[in-house]
């Protein structure tokens, strides 16, 4: 890792857990927050942007105004008069949090922010130097009913990530905590491809140091898991995020004594990657089902630095090349590269899955 990739790693790693502040404050708000917009949804819709904005604030701050940012979110929602209530909910967030470091945040600067992440993956820019790739709250669904989600950032180059950064705000750093459950503060992984290793810190600014956490490599991972009598499938808590029927008959023939580990968000990849889950799989579940480049980028380059074989559920690579979206891809299937459980479910995927 070059001192150019630890300092880029070190900005990504700190706006990451600049924004996990503020969507912890914001999620600790929910119902005042509804009462506010008359929005069962609006807290996440605030969170939402409010990450976004202080990610992209960030990154420009540290690394200069003309980086190419491909996020999730535009500011049209909240341009919208019919929505002032939610802008100014998120303001007063971000004025108020001190770990936002925004405390006299005006609507203009922050929708400007968020616009910062409507960049072209495919221009040419973008292309020759590469890009980062934002999902400012992945796991929406998770982040309403107080259980995972992630906020996930990477830089993307020649078609593959290079650097990621994602924070777990609710996944507890002790690998031996139900990963179900809820564990704030959380944790953040950062990863380099080429490295062979992920470091796991506490998602705090004050501890996001590699220094601070500690070491995840393909020999640790596979330490842990081995303790297990048994697989352990991670999964989407939401049925329509994954055709959980085929993953069930996937299972079922990989090794029947099989459990299921339901989480939200890219959550997933992270405990396969320190060996609380063996196995992710995410099966489509509507027919020509695009994934986005934001909601795999950084899961996917901390899975493989952890020593695991990240594919489509065909066994093709991920493919960052082909603008927002994996157009060359179906599906994600996660194991580790040893032991031949990725080769085994691939088969199994191509034998029972059309």
């Amino acid at each position: 890792m070059t001192s150019t990739h630890t300092d880029a790693l070190a900005v990504m790693r700190n706006a990451v857990a600049s924004a996990a502040a503020v969507c912890s404050a914001v999620q600790s708000r929910l119902d005042s927050l509804r009462a506010i917009t008359k929005d069962d949804k609006s807290p996440v819709t605030i969170a939402d942007f409010a990450s976004q904005a202080i990610i992209a604030r960030a990154l420009r701050a540290a690394l200069g105004d003309d980086l190419l940012l491909v996020a999730e979110e535009t500011s049209a929602f909240l341009r919208d008069p019919a929505h002032a209530a939610h802008l100014d909910a998120a303001l007063t967030v971000l004025r108020e949090v001190p770990e936002a470091n925004w405390p006299r945040a005006t609507a203009e600067d922050f929708l400007s922010a968020i616009d910062a992440g409507a960049a072209d993956p495919l221009s040419p820019r973008a292309i020759g130097g590469g890009f980062f790739t934002l999902d400012p709250i992945d796991g929406t669904k998770g982040f309403l009913r107080g259980g995972q989600y992630a906020i996930a950032l990477a830089f993307v180059k020649d078609g593959h990530p290079q650097l990621a950064v994602m924070g777990c705000p609710n996944l507890a750093s002790d690998r031996t905590a139900s990963a179900e459950l809820p564990a704030p503060p959380g944790c953040v992984f950062a990863a380099c491809r080429g490295a062979g290793f992920v470091t796991q810190s506490p998602l705090t600014i004050a501890n996001a140091a590699p220094r601070d956490g500690h070491s995840l490599t393909p020999a640790i991972r596979a330490a842990f898991a081995g303790v297990r009598s048994h697989r352990v499938l991670a999964e989407s808590v939401e049925s329509a995020h994954s055709d959980q029927s085929a993953s069930a008959i996937i299972m079922r023939e990989v090794d029947p004594a099989y459990t299921l580990l339901r989480l939200d968000s890219q959550c997933k990849y992270a405990v396969v990657a320190r060996g609380q889950a063996d196995l992710y799989l995410r099966l489509p579940s509507k027919k020509g089902y695009i994934e986005r480049i934001w909601d795999h980028a950084a899961g996917a380059l901390i899975a493989q630095e952890a020593g695991c074989t990240v594919t489509d559920a065909l066994g093709a690579p991920l493919d960052f090349s082909r603008g927002r979206g994996l157009e060359s891809n179906k599906g994600i299937a996660v194991a580790p590269a040893g032991g031949g459980l990725h080769a085994s479910v691939i088969a199994a995927i191509r034998r029972h899955v059309s």
